[in-house]
């Protein structure tokens, strides 16, 4: 007897229905599964022949082909383990057939019967409800996850026999909804009013936020770099729905999403020195998300940026222009979300302290050229804001003024962005650093003096056409930042001295 139960399977994040082809003939018992599918996949030979075994149910004793339809895709997961068993059972004859045709069976299983979360479940519904199809079966430790989309049916369970009992109208499952989904309700644990002085490096970090721009902090050790990038994440808007979403579905391809299911917190991703390229950018047999893209919609920051590989740093390019990455391999090409503001900092120097005015720097020049080449032109290029970080002073430190708050900051960032949703309205721009290089003159206007300034410090350090469209994408956020529809001579002073360390440091080298 012939039967077909839909399942799903994914490319990158793209969903793709399969047909669950199953074929019961005479013939010496045999248990094929055809179609492409890999190890995974081959191995739900077993645990579907055990889970219906455990189950109390008959595994037939015949030669059985299951074919994975489209044959020509290649098969990955262990979420079609469901599927795989009902065919089964609805070809011997176990089960009313008529009623699994009406839904999309997603679950990997135990070889007692019990149905296991599985990674990816929120992209194959979105993928699968994107194809018209409505009613998924589903784990039920997947069931928030898959409930975040509202205009479908999610039936979670927790079993075979549950899946079989309800097929057959023995045992009802409940849609599960969620009540209410609180975007507001998140919040990050650190604050900015955690730390004594180096205003400068708070006020560089409130244009970051605000703009959406890529920041370097370089100074001494011990100066607040790391305190102040951990804080970043605390002044950053907070989640859209539609952004939590994007990143929902990255960290279930991942693996990595907790039991709340939806992902409410701006991404914080922050990998240690030894990483690979392909664990930042993405890889592996079957390609998963990187770190540029596990930081989709939040930020990366790399610490210590210089004591990583050279050839990991480079591999930055890509993502940091596009905002998204491509991952090829000989089995496929896939494509993930790379759209983070990076941040990163290192010391100036080998031992840290060159320019420190309260310690002796002991590099020589040729091993401060070695270590700040590290960083090549390209990625200081791509870097909208460098500001330097000075070692916190004593007094600062012992001083009993209670510093500005996060929430406060927040604020101020918040209206910018306001003002920068309101400026790109149906442009699919929600930020100053993602204005098209072909639009900048349409979205950022400066006068005939402000053009011959510019101008000069284009001249005295050299910068390159990338720098001086973000020279002039963050003085257009410092002027969103005071509220000013036109860019003053302050604003565009302030953006200029944000490029100009790295002439400083980089320039003779």
């Amino acid at each position: 007897m012939f039967s077909c139960i839909k399942t799903c399977t994914l490319e990158g994040l793209e969903g793709h229905i399969i047909d669950v082809e199953t074929d019961i003939s005479r013939g010496m018992p045999k248990f094929m599964i055809v179609g492409l599918p890999a190890t995974a996949v081959k191995e739900s030979v077993e645990r579907a022949r055990a889970a219906v075994r455990n189950s109390g149910l008959e595994f037939p004793v015949a030669k059985i082909t299951t074919n994975l339809a489209p044959a020509n895709l290649k098969k990955e997961g262990t979420q079609m383990d469901l599927a795989i068993a009902l065919g089964i059972l609805a070809s011997s004859d176990q089960l009313n057939y008529d009623k699994a045709e009406e839904y999309i069976f997603l679950g990997e299983l135990s070889l007692d019967g019990a149905i296991n979360r599985i990674d990816g479940a929120l992209p194959m519904v979105i993928s699968c409800r994107d194809l018209g199809y409505k009613k998924f079966i589903v784990p039920a430790a997947n069931k928030k996850e898959c409930a975040v989309i509202a205009d479908v049916e999610i039936y979670p369970v927790e079993s075979l026999n549950q899946v079989i009992d309800f097929l057959d109208g023995k045992e009802k499952i409940d849609r599960f909804i969620l009540d209410h989904i609180d975007m507001q309700n998140d919040f990050y644990n650190l604050d900015f009013e955690d730390m004594r002085g180096q205003e400068k490096l708070k006020r560089a970090l409130e244009i970051s936020a605000a703009g959406n721009h890529n920041l370097l902090m370089l100074g001494p050790p011990g100066s607040g770099k790391t305190m102040a990038a951990k804080r970043l994440p605390s002044i950053l808007p907070r989640l859209t729905f539609e952004e939590a979403i994007e990143v929902t579905k990255i960290y279930s391809v991942a693996g990595l999403l907790k039991e709340e299911g939806l992902i409410r917190q701006r991404p914080f991703r922050s990998p240690h020195h030894s990483a690979s390229s392909a664990s930042l950018i993405g890889g592996g047999r079957i390609p998963k998300p990187g770190e540029v893209s596990l930081a989709h919609n939040g930020v990366l920051f790399l610490d210590e940026l210089p004591e990583f590989q050279r050839s990991v740093i480079e591999a930055l390019r890509q993502p940091m222009e596009d905002c998204v990455v491509n991952i090829s391999r000989v089995s496929a090409t896939l494509q993930y979300p790379s759209d983070f503001l990076f941040l990163c900092s290192m010391n100036p120097c080998p031992c840290g302290y060159l320019g420190d005015p309260n310690h002796e720097c002991t590099c020589t020049d040729r091993e401060i050229s070695n270590y700040l080449g590290k960083i090549s032109a390209p990625i200081l290029d791509r870097i909208d804001i460098h500001v330097e970080v000075n070692p916190v002073s004593f007094d600062d430190l012992s001083s009993g003024e209670k510093a500005e708050s996060s929430a406060e900051i927040l604020k101020r960032v918040e209206r910018a962005r306001d003002i920068q949703l309101k400026r790109f309205e149906g442009k699919k721009i929600y930020s100053n650093s993602q204005i098209p290089d072909k639009l900048i003159h349409e979205y950022i206007k400066i006068d005939p003096s402000l053009k011959k300034l510019i101008q000069m410090a284009f001249k005295k350090y050299k910068f390159s056409g990338r720098a001086y469209n973000k020279i002039l994408k963050v003085s257009r956020t410092i002027a969103d930042l005071e509220g000013s529809e036109e860019i003053k001579d302050s604003h565009l002073l302030e953006a200029i001295s944000y490029r100009s360390i790295a002439n400083d440091y980089w320039g003779n080298r």
